[in-house]
């Protein structure tokens, strides 16, 4: 069990929106007034309006992905890369999640499991502005996938009501979109979970070279999409590509907005379809 100081200092610095400065300023230097004036307005609200007490820990203990550590060759230079063990996308398989539309499904019902190629990228949480610019992202990247013959499945941590508020606000294809409410797929697959991360790694730092990214994508965005379990908005996400069970290419992004490169994300799918 993770347990966060309420001291009143903790508690001005994620409760009030008027402290977005205040984080930003001990994530880095590069957060000055005028930058953060770009930022859309309700950003601020969209992470930081969390009560904390206890928050669960990162993941479950009775699944370890790097008990078994292997290297995958497939893999993009430029982006850092987890290994995980041989049967990562068996285990990943027997996770159930939900299509935004609200049907239960397991991760093995979404892709051939012998051949097909997926592109599984985890968002943080559906009310998370750099997720809507991820999704955006994503969005303009699918007939690249699409003409590769990849599936792209885009997963977010909330109800598949909350799913649907961003598939329908932002647009994103509905077909691509599932909630992971209780953070399953999160946790088998080790990625990152805290308040460290969330707010204060310096990965998150990229975010603000994406500002007219981030403005565009949330354009209609709510923060009505923001999971009702506010501890959930300190998840981490990231990217995987799976040929059949095999395990291709597996990044945990380190920080809130540290997103891989989908160039690269494709150019491993590419590699994967004439292999």
């Amino acid at each position: 069990m993770i347990l966060v100081s309420e001291s009143p200092m903790a508690i001005l610095s994620l409760r009030s929106s008027s402290s977005l400065p205040l984080i930003c300023s001990t994530i880095s230097p590069l957060c000055s007034k005028p930058m953060l004036s770009q930022l859309p307005s309700n950003f601020s609200s969209s992470i930081a309006s969390v009560p904390f007490t206890k928050l669960k820990s990162s993941y479950s203990s009775s699944v370890s992905p790097i008990s078994r550590p292997r290297v995958v060759s497939a893999r993009a230079a430029t982006e850092s890369f987890t290994d995980y063990r041989e049967d990562i996308g068996e285990i990943l398989g027997d996770v159930s999640i939900f299509t935004a539309s609200g049907q239960r499904v397991q991760f093995s019902d979404l892709w051939d499991q012998k051949d097909g190629i997926a592109a599984v990228v985890l968002l943080r949480h559906f009310g998370c502005v750099c997720c809507w610019e991820l999704a955006t992202a994503l969005k303009e990247a699918k007939p690249r996938f699409d003409a590769a013959g990849v599936k792209l499945i885009a997963v977010g941590v909330g109800t598949p009501d909350k799913a649907r508020i961003l598939a329908t606000r932002l647009p994103f294809p509905m077909e691509c979109l599932y909630a992971d409410p209780e953070r399953k797929a999160y946790d088998v697959l080790g990625l990152y979970f805290g308040l460290g991360r969330t707010f204060f790694n310096p990965a998150s730092t990229k975010v603000f070279s994406r500002f007219s990214e981030i403005r565009e994508a949330t354009k209609n965005y709510t923060i009505e999409a923001t999971p009702e379990d506010r501890s959930s908005v300190l998840q981490q996400g990231g990217t995987f590509v799976f040929r059949g069970k095999k395990l291709l290419y597996g990044r945990k992004d380190e920080g809130t907005g540290d997103h891989p490169s989908l160039d690269d994300v494709i150019n491993v799918c590419c590699k994967a379809t004439v292999a």
